[in-house]
């Protein structure tokens, strides 16, 4: 049986945005039991997709464990064992702590915990990384390599989990609802829609990216572009309300209670 670097149970949009930044795809073996996700797979990246779990269980040294949460526990009956103590299961799936992981898996197989984001599917994702007890530091360094490819990584406690989920998971929808209020704001004030929602998009993105390139003071950044007595300092003006970051800090500690409940 030929052997792979890396494996899936699963292939889904979260797996795919994955998949997409690894750059040998010969090294990738995915179990996915619908036909039609499994050719659209193949046909697009050239990627060896299996129905078996087995298999993937089988010949793959690290396994993304790409499955809907209530699909773990079958996943779990199906693969057990067959996973050896040389290999990594990485799961991305929500919800599932470590222990219950391990619970399920067995204590044979290392184990790491990943919580991605949606921009993941972009190559731009953020990936908290919580390794299990039993996982090296070695194991830790290949899943950062391979996530990293799609974005940016930081290892955690699993503890923080539930503020990662309400920052870094839930944050796409916030920057979103964000980005419609701009837009929104700006067809107010003439412009076509189109045009607004481009302006306000371009905007985020370039501004995220300098922001991630140079690391400024963030407080120093808005105080420069906001000179005194400009248009910027009369918009933030409005904006520099208590209760505006009070709101964003409720909807995190909202968001964290709610991960904190399902998990």
């Amino acid at each position: 049986m030929k052997k792979f670097d890396i494996g899936f149970f699963g292939a889904g949009k979260m797996a795919e945005g994955i998949l997409s930044a690894i750059p040998d795809k010969t090294k990738v073996i995915m179990a996915e039991k619908n036909s039609d996700r499994a050719k659209e797979l193949t046909k697009k990246y050239q990627v060896c997709v299996t129905d078996s779990l087995a298999e993937v269980a089988s010949c793959a040294k690290l396994i993304f464990l790409s499955v809907k949460p209530q699909d773990v526990e079958t996943v779990a009956k199906e693969t057990k064992t067959l996973l050896k103590s040389t290999q990594t299961l990485v799961s991305i799936v929500a919800g599932k702590k470590l222990s219950f992981l391990k619970k399920v898996f067995g204590s044979n197989v290392k184990i790491i915990r990943v919580m991605p984001n949606l921009a993941l599917r972009a190559n731009a994702g953020m990936c908290a990384i919580a390794p299990g007890k039993n996982a090296t530091q070695k194991d830790v360094k290949k899943v950062e390599k391979i996530l990293g490819a799609a974005g940016a990584t930081a290892i955690i406690a699993e503890k923080d989990f539930d503020a990662v989920t309400a920052l870094s998971g839930s944050g796409p929808a916030y920057f979103a609802y964000m980005q419609e209020a701009m837009t929104e704001g700006a067809v107010k004030l003439g412009l076509k829609p189109e045009v607004a929602r481009l302006l306000a998009e371009q905007t985020m993105y370039g501004t995220a990216k300098y922001l991630r390139e140079n690391a400024p003071d963030l407080g120093e950044f808005i105080a420069g572009v906001a000179t005194k007595g400009g248009t910027t300092a009369a918009g933030m003006e409005k904006l520099s309300n208590p209760d505006f970051k009070k709101i964003v800090a409720e909807t995190l500690k909202a968001a964290a209670a709610r991960s904190k409940e399902l998990a």
